[in-house]
């Protein structure tokens, strides 16, 4: 038996370092042991939703307004069913039934890459005092109307970094039952175009307005719009001083409608709001007809947690369908022009209009 000496062994695993470029520890073992496989490690679950699984998702997704999960999931067959009727989608048979059967947290989960964060804006309510005590205080515990027509209004500041000097603004109106909402473009603030707007509005609605419910600012305190919710026989309320919560349907809408379209930038001319105008008239179709939202039924305090609970995604329109209070001309009306509408049409209106905003604005 030939036996090796130690020098002979030294020398050995010198040049095999040399050679190899491994540490002396690790060319030991290899050369007492020799090369031993790993044996492959378990695979996980294989992934399902991939490719053009997921390539249809983030179609979609972005088509609708990059929703959340909770409002896309219970959507996802309708959205792909006007998809398919306007000609904007082809799903084979197999891509078709792994969208449909995605959970929440699937959808969550194949979105994330493509999520992102956004600013915030500045506040320009001014507080009126005129007629203060003639209008009543409502919270949000005390809104409890199921019945459309009762309304949240506020107004969006489109002042950019400053407050100073004249810039254009939206009017947000939010029915509370049913979340149909109405995004008007105004040329400046004041008691009179605020008023004017809202009279407009009204024309808009599938249904009749029975309340309005604004914050405390000078635009909607004042003696113009009381007398006028008076002679109307419209039901007029505020919020509390500095409570947002008192008026969270709108708060949420300022942002998911307005802000999420335009962005915090400053508009101030009169070409700028030519064009804003023309956004709103695509954008309260896009919104109303194709934007699932959430409605709270129930809340339950246990300790220091509230306990929020929801019912099922729908649009607006869809809600308003379903109500029993709403006339079936209105319903007819509604129904005529949501089969002509095509949201992919509407979406790249929508953008186009807003990217030559932010164009004439720099």
């Amino acid at each position: 038996m030939f036996v090796l000496r130690k020098a002979e062994k030294q020398k050995i695993l010198d040049e095999f370092t040399a050679a190899t470029g491994y540490h002396r520890k690790y060319a030991v073992r290899l050369l007492q042991h020799g090369y031993r496989r790993r044996k492959n490690k378990p695979k996980g679950r294989t992934a399902i939703y991939r490719g053009e699984v997921v390539e249809a998702l983030a179609q979609i997704w972005e088509i609708y307004g990059r929703i959340c999960s909770k409002r896309l999931h219970p959507y996802l067959p309708e959205a792909i069913k006007v998809l398919e009727r306007c000609h904007e989608i082809q799903l084979c048979v197999e891509t078709k039934r792994l969208l449909l059967r995605m959970s929440r947290s699937t959808i969550d989960r194949c979105l994330r890459p493509l999520r992102f964060k956004s600013p915030h804006g500045l506040s320009t309510t001014k507080p009126g005092t005129l007629l203060k005590k003639n209008i009543p205080v409502r919270t949000f515990a005390d809104w409890s109307e199921d019945q459309p027509g009762f309304m949240e209004i506020d107004l969006v500041a489109h002042c950019g970094e400053t407050t100073e000097g004249q810039f254009l603004n939206t009017l947000t109106c939010t029915d509370i039952c049913t979340g149909w909402t109405e995004p008007i473009a105004l040329r400046r603030r004041s008691q009179e175009v605020v008023c004017t707007a809202i009279d407009a509005m009204r024309k808009d609605l599938p249904f009749a307005l029975l309340g309005i419910d604004s914050d405390n600012g000078s635009e909607f305190i004042n003696d113009l719009l009381y007398r006028y919710c008076l002679h109307e026989q419209i039901t007029f309320t505020r919020s509390r001083p500095y409570q947002k919560n008192d008026q969270a349907h709108v708060e949420q809408k300022n942002w998911s409608v307005v802000r999420h379209t335009l962005g915090y930038d400053r508009w101030e001319t009169d070409q700028e709001f030519v064009l804003l105008k023309s956004i709103y008239k695509d954008l309260r179709l896009y919104i109303n007809f194709f934007q699932p939202v959430l409605k709270l039924i129930a809340k339950e305090r246990i300790g220091n947690k509230v306990i929020r609970r929801y019912d099922t995604a729908k649009t607006p329109y869809q809600r308003v369908i379903e109500r029993k209070d709403i006339s079936l001309e209105a319903k007819a009306r509604l129904t005529h022009l949501y089969v002509q509408l095509n949201p992919v049409a509407l979406h790249n209106s929508i953008v186009q209009k807003v990217a030559r905003l932010w164009k004439i604005s720099k």
